[in-house]
């Protein structure tokens, strides 16, 4: 019988923590595994994907990831019907909950995310950072997206001896060139076919910071009069009213599309010629940028998380929150003409094949989860 592993997760919103969940079960294999996703709080859009892939999935409510006594009674009931044989915590909460959940079972932990502060934290989650490090120590294993937050979570007290490192992965035959791509898009935002498209995929928030974004913009705007922009994700849209405040305060109205949550990202990503991450913090590996260079474009990102290492010498880095940096960024990659953005894409999109691709990610969480099941079998 495959080992039952039990994914025990914050939630399963459309973020970048749950999308590589979604892919990792996907992908795990049938036969060696069965994997089933209990959310803390509800199956939000992940949660439907799953199941349509034959995944259980159940979700026990706890309002905004509170602990109400409700919601812990039901979750320990699922747990000890489940059976399982590891139990694999996904985020913040998610990792509590496998803990105190967990007792007599292999448990690893999934932090998804850098820790430049607590500062921009709600206050229910900086405390459950401080209690997940001194809980830490009770993991077998604390499973990090990116070097970086590995560095920063062991320094602010997570236990060092626990540490593994598998980064995020890629799907290359899903994200991939798309010539077809670039026209269709250009299409429905009625641009021409020469105009210069710099792409922003990623929900509304604070860490984002869609303000560098839109004053860089801005700024290259009135340089290069061939450019447009493009913004996509959760509550991008015409109805956030800051969102719109900040483009007329830019003065980039026609300028900019805000297209709001999309299903068809492997095409939005493949019709840019520039794709950005402009995480002021919090990132730690950004799925938008793997993806953006599986599709052969060349990325200009913030040095946050593992984004510099990650981009190598196939895009730009430069510093958070310097939207003069990164307008003279994104300057030199149009500087290079379209062939030159598709070469440095195309080797962009060979760096994700040998190194960050799905299959490779997918066999490092299998090899773990046998081991820690045989071992606990001894």
């Amino acid at each position: 019988m495959p080992h039952r592993v039990t994914f025990l997760t914050t939630g399963l919103a459309t973020g970048g923590a749950e999308m590589m969940l979604l892919k990792l079960c996907s992908r795990l294999d049938p036969s060696r595994f069965a994997p089933v996703v209990i959310s803390l709080s509800d199956k939000g859009v992940i949660g439907p994907c799953l199941e349509e892939l034959g995944i259980p999935v159940f979700s026990v409510g706890m309002y905004r990831n509170c602990p109400s006594p409700m919601g812990l009674l039901r979750l320990r009931k699922l747990i000890s019907t489940l059976r399982s044989d590891l139990i694999q915590g996904w985020m913040y909460h998610g990792n509590l909950a496998a803990i105190f959940q967990g007792a007599g079972k292999p448990v690893v932990w999934g932090i998804r995310q850098s820790l430049y502060g607590l500062d921009k934290e709600r206050a229910l989650t900086r405390w459950v950072i401080r209690l997940g490090a001194f809980m830490s120590r009770y993991a077998r294993t604390i499973v990090y997206n990116s070097h970086i937050s590995a560095r920063q979570h062991e320094a602010f007290g997570f236990k060092t001896a626990r540490t593994c490192i598998i980064p995020n992965g890629f799907d290359t035959d899903v994200f991939r060139v798309d010539e077809g791509a670039r026209f269709r898009v250009r299409r429905e935002l009625k641009l021409d076919d020469d105009v210069v498209l710099i792409g922003l995929i990623a929900r509304y928030h604070p860490m984002k910071d869609h303000r560098a974004f839109l004053s860089a913009a801005a700024s290259l705007a009135k340089q290069c009069p061939n450019v447009h922009f493009l913004l996509a994700g959760k509550e991008v849209d015409a109805g956030n009213a800051a969102l719109g405040a900040m483009i007329e305060e830019f003065g980039l109205r026609g300028r900019v599309s805000l297209l709001g949550e999309r299903k068809d990202i492997p095409q939005l990503s493949a019709a840019l010629d520039i794709a950005s991450s402009t995480s002021a913090w919090g990132e730690g590996f950004a799925n938008v940028v793997g993806e953006a260079m599986s599709c052969g474009v060349p990325c200009v990102v913030t040095d946050v998380g593992d984004s510099s290492s990650v981009v190598g010498d196939t895009g730009q880095v430069v510093p958070r929150g310097d939207a003069v940096a990164l307008a003279a960024a994104w300057k030199s990659l149009i500087t290079l003409g379209h062939k030159g953005r598709r070469e440095l894409g195309m080797r962009a999109r060979r760096r994700v094949i040998e190194n960050f691709s799905l299959e490779m990610v997918v066999k490092r969480y299998e090899e773990l989860y046998e081991s820690l099941i045989t071992r606990r079998g001894e």
